[in-house]
């Protein structure tokens, strides 16, 4: 009796731990895919950004560049809507370096005097 509980509560765990997150996951990409319009930047998983300029049901047609590049891809091939952005971001990267230069340019310095 106490073997089918404990399998009972093992499967419960897997089920919140594992199971649920991971299609709450894919709902959230496939409804974010499904809402992608004319007009929307996005980038793909290859790290392709463009704009769309075509929806057709599982394909799209982005614009990469101001040539007029276009390609065409799949749906499930877009990662973000937006550009996606490294997790530091090149403002951010800057303004730590402004904050670490006072502090180096101040250390005194040693004067020799002759």
């Amino acid at each position: 009796m106490e073997s089918i509980l404990m399998m009972v509560v093992v499967i419960g765990v897997f089920y919140f731990i594992l199971i649920r997150p991971e299609n709450k996951r894919k709902k959230q990409a496939q409804e974010m895919r499904d809402s992608i319009k004319k007009g929307d930047t996005i980038t793909t998983i290859g790290g392709i950004i463009g704009r769309v300029v075509f929806v057709d049901g599982n394909t799209l047609v982005i614009e990469t560049s101001d040539d007029r590049v276009r390609l065409q891809i799949a749906k499930w091939a877009i990662s973000t809507t937006g550009v996606q952005t490294s997790e530091q971001p090149e403002a951010a990267k800057k303004k730590e370096e402004d904050e670490e230069s006072p502090a180096e340019i101040s250390a005194p310095e040693e004067k020799e005097d002759k």
